[in-house]
């Protein structure tokens, strides 16, 4: 998953009060970061920055200035919002899926 992604999930997950510029660059920067592979948090930082900004230019845009400075959230008057929403919901709901709790392991005696 790459960061649009994350940074669109974590919106979604924030709803209408939405998240400053430093809570989702800590939220993708955590999502990211493995032992194997380390990022730079500034660099995290400077992409959700640039992506926010790109993103929230026009009044129709996917995301939306809430009105406090450096906080945003998914439009709720965007079409492309409302869809996204339903698609990470769907998610949730298919990663919850109840398992069996059958114990299918063979008897040793």
């Amino acid at each position: 998953m790459n960061y649009d992604e994350k940074i669109l999930r974590f919106l979604a997950e924030a709803g209408n009060n939405g998240l400053s510029v430093m809570k989702i660059s800590r939220h993708v920067f955590n999502d990211s970061n493995s032992f194997f592979e380390t990022i730079d948090f500034e660099d995290v930082h400077r992409y959700v920055q640039n992506f926010l900004l790109k993103n929230s230019r026009n009044t129709d845009s996917l995301i939306e200035n809430v009105g406090k400075r450096g906080i945003y959230r998914l439009n709720p008057r965007s079409a492309e919002s409302q869809q996204l929403k339903l698609k990470f919901s769907d998610d949730e709901k298919e990663e919850e899926k109840p398992t069996n709790n059958v114990d299918l392991s063979l008897s040793l005696f």
